[in-house]
Parts: structure tokens; sequence; C-alpha cells
């Protein structure tokens, strides 16, 4: 309760509102509002001494040096939930029955402790779903739990595994995922031959231009006779002896 915790500060201490503000979380603006009696909202001021968070002589201490910075003796308590159902929220609380409904009727091999703990029920509501002894049996309709929120696919895949395992059967198998997994599998094989193809092509054209530009610059530097064509296109008669040194001369 920090804000509750700076309002007792502020009208018991002489402490600065930036030694507060670091001691309780808050920016020095709302320790200002809470001081000015312009918070939202009237707080009663809690006692972090008797919540044993600060010690007399760390307040005496900060009073006297306003750069020190005061340092909690221990953080409250937190509040958990270590017994009872899993807690569902309210707004599907209602869908419980019909999930109920459906582990009874698909996986009968699921102990009542086992429905209880993934759903977060008691055995009296598993036990009057089965017999039909619930006071809403009319209007229950068996649903898959993961669909409406009270578990996971991953919860509910663990709990069939253990009690099939117990029981000594096979736990079903999903012939849907395993089809969607090959060709998901299937579909990222075709796109790494691709991927390694068109690699392999691009290299290619690397190389094959590299020796273009080669030949056109050995052409170029006169290392190499290009093959002269006539009009035709038909390869032209060859020079007469002599007439490349001549020709070699005249360019230098």
């Amino acid at each position: 309760m920090p804000h509750a915790t700076a309002s007792w500060l502020v009208d018991n201490t002489a402490l600065a509102f930036d030694q507060i503000a670091e001691f309780c979380g808050l920016h020095i603006l709302e320790v200002q509002a809470i001081a000015d009696d312009t918070a939202g909202t009237k707080l009663t001021g809690r006692d972090p001494i008797q919540a044993h968070e600060l010690t007399q002589e760390e307040i005496d201490k900060a009073q006297a040096d306003p750069d020190y910075r005061m340092e909690m003796l221990k953080g409250p308590e937190q509040v958990r939930r270590t017994k009872g159902p899993r807690y569902t929220p309210v707004s599907k609380r209602q869908d419980k029955p019909d999930g109920i409904a459906w582990l009874l009727r698909n996986h009968p091999e699921i102990s009542d402790a086992q429905v209880g703990k993934l759903i977060g029920t008691t055995r009296n509501t598993i036990n009057a779903i089965r017999d039909r002894t619930h006071w809403n049996i009319a209007e229950i309709t068996p649903k898959d739990p993961v669909t409406l929120g009270l578990c996971s696919q991953r919860e509910l895949d663990a709990v069939v595994a253990k009690a099939a395992k117990k029981a000594g059967i096979e736990a079903p198998k999903d012939e849907t995922v395993e089809e969607d997994r090959a060709a998901l599998l299937q579909e990222l094989r075709q796109e790494r031959e691709t991927a390694a193809a068109e690699a392999e092509a691009a290299l290619a054209a690397e190389e094959a231009a590299a020796r273009g530009e080669t030949v056109e610059e050995e052409e170029k530097s006169g290392t190499q006779w290009p093959t002269l064509r006539d009009e035709d296109g038909a390869p032209a008669r060859p020079l007469p002896e002599g007439a490349e040194e001549l020709f070699k001369k005249k360019e230098d």
C-alpha cells in the first residue's frame, strides 16, 4: 500500500518528498498531492514501523540527511493460493459443466481427481453430471474444455497420457496434428531445396558473368582476337599471314 504509507510518512515525519517517493515507489508529484490534500482519494495512513518495514532509527537518519535513501527491512508478504480448486474467471464458470461432460464422454479413463484439478471443480459436481442428477443437466452440452478456455491443450494432453498409461491403454493420437506436422515438414523441405537451387543458379550466373567480363577484357586488351564475321553472319576468311603483327604495331 504505497500511497497509504506515503500518507503516514507525510503526516508523521519531516522527510523530504523525494525521500518518501523513493521509498514508496511513487512519483514526487503524487507525494506532493498527498501532502496538499489534492489527491483523488483520501487514504488512511499506514505505519511502516508497525508493519516492520522501517525502524525509527532509519527514519531519523533520513531526516538528518536529505540525500539519504531509506531501505526497507522486508517487503510485504505475498498472498498465494496453495490449496483449493483451480481458479476460473467468473465469465467462464458457467462453462465448467460442459467441459466436465466432454471429459466424461471422451476420456472415461481420467479419474475424478484429475478432472477436478484440470477444470477446477468438485467431486460432487462431477458425480452429478455423470449420474445426470445435476440441477441444470438439460442445458449441459459436452464441449472441449480447451475450446472453452478452461485449460490448455498441453495440460489436457498430459492428463490424458498419464491416465492412459495408468490404465494400460494406448494414449489416443490426433491424426490431424500428425498430418499437419508432416505437411509442414514437407513444405519446409521444399522451401529449403528451392532456396538451395536458387543460390546455385545465382552463383552460376555470377561465375558466367565473371567469365564474360574476362573475355571482354581480353578482347579489349588485344590478348585474344575476336572471331570476325561477315554481313551474313558466317565466319570471315582468315587474315593474311603477318597481318596481325601489322595491326598490333599500328595500335602501339
